[in-house]
């Protein structure tokens, strides 16, 4: 009898177990937390965990929870942690990406698995593309670039040299820019590259400077853009007559501060800034500084923050089910207002849809923000 009753708590505690597992839905989240991008990490995790902190775990009757994993920023890396999420933890859909070949590394992985992958923050236009199961909710940069290279058209900019980082999204914007400056009458005299690794943006400032443009654009992923603002400012090239403009990783939120006066007055263009006049961005930001040392949030803080929600909204959606090509297929057409203003996923693409802000670096309080002055709204991917 002893025995029968042994096998029954056993059983019991075995459906126990099942239950308790069918009940949980496991979110892996791969970031750079350590490396040179450690800090688009940082802030992809921060804006997270923010997003469960102020609205639960809780969703369609699961209870959701992350798996964090740091890929170092390594592409080789993030695809093995992605197949280890996918086998061994058995999760309902992976997120992150620091970088465009962080994401790309996944694309084989998720589309053989069935598992969507929601990308924070790489901006390379053609990756949604490589994968049924891509979903974006960061930005592309051509999206970012196109109004500031009109900003650049109306404000008598005929000639530009463009300063990238030699990768994807540095590849995106430089021939967005140009194209809409060019549409518009201007012409780009020079395209300058900059390693991705290491750079050293001296020799390639100092070549701008010499051909004497109206304008100098720039692009760097945001971790970067403390060193590149550094050498822009002691190589005077604000003061020499020459407009300094780029996209809002630039000007990055999180660095801002550090970058000093120099930068006063620098347009941009881009999807946030910290100083977006909403009440859901007042609250998204002042929710951010309180969780982590008084730190302001940037555009891969609020990627983050909206990754977790807009997986929570296809959850939502399907009732709790979390089976990969039904899940992908709620992510379509989500719309919801973020602390950026109103997002959208194209149903077509699944890439985002979302307003742009001009940009003019102002103080405000005694501290540098990214004052916006200008939106073009609903903007897409300009393909």
């Amino acid at each position: 009898m002893s025995m029968v009753r042994t096998g029954v708590a056993v059983a019991a505690m075995m459906w126990a177990g099942l239950s308790q597992a069918q009940d949980v839905i496991k979110i892996g989240v791969i970031a750079p937390l350590t490396g040179p991008q450690a800090a688009s990490g940082q802030q992809i995790v921060a804006g997270a965990k923010l997003y469960q902190a102020l609205n639960g775990t809780k969703v369609g009757g699961k209870t959701i929870e992350l798996v964090i994993k740091d890929d170092t920023g390594v592409a080789d890396i993030t695809r093995r942690l992605a197949q280890e999420l996918i086998v061994n933890e058995k999760v309902a859909a992976i997120t992150g990406f620091g970088l465009t070949p962080l994401a790309l590394a996944v694309g084989p992985v998720i589309t053989q698995a069935k598992v969507p992958a929601v990308i924070m923050v790489a901006g390379t236009s053609m990756i949604v593309g490589t994968s049924p199961y891509f979903v974006r909710i960061s930005f592309t940069l051509p999206q970012n670039t196109a109004p500031v290279a009109q900003w650049a058209v109306e404000n008598n900019v005929k000639t530009a040299v463009t300063l990238v980082s030699d990768y994807g999204p540095g590849l995106d914007a430089a021939g967005a820019f140009k194209k809409r400056l060019e549409a518009g009458g201007g012409k780009v005299t020079e395209e300058l590259k900059a390693p991705l690794a290491d750079p050293d943006f001296a020799p390639f400032l100092q070549r701008a400077k010499d051909l004497k443009p109206d304008a100098l654009f720039l692009f760097v992923p945001a971790p970067t853009a403390g060193a590149l603002m550094k050498q822009v400012v002691d190589r005077g090239l604000p003061q020499s007559g020459i407009k300094v403009v780029g996209t809002g990783d630039v000007t990055d939120d999180d660095q801002l501060n550090g970058m000093g006066d120099g930068v006063l007055g620098m347009i941009t263009s881009y999807n946030y800034s910290a100083s977006h006049d909403s009440a859901e961005n007042r609250k998204f930001v002042a929710e951010f500084k309180k969780a982590n040392a008084n730190r302001r949030p940037n555009v891969i803080g609020v990627g983050g923050y909206d990754g977790i929600h807009a997986i929570y909204a296809a959850i939502a959606k399907n009732n709790g089910n979390t089976e990969g090509p039904k899940l992908i297929e709620a992510f379509k057409g989500l719309s919801w207002t973020s602390p950026r203003g109103p997002v959208s996923i194209d149903p077509e693409t699944r890439d985002i849809v979302q307003n742009v802000y001009v940009r003019k670096v102002e103080r405000k309080d005694g501290e540098l923000y990214n004052m916006e002055f200008k939106t073009y709204e609903n903007q897409k991917d300009p393909k």
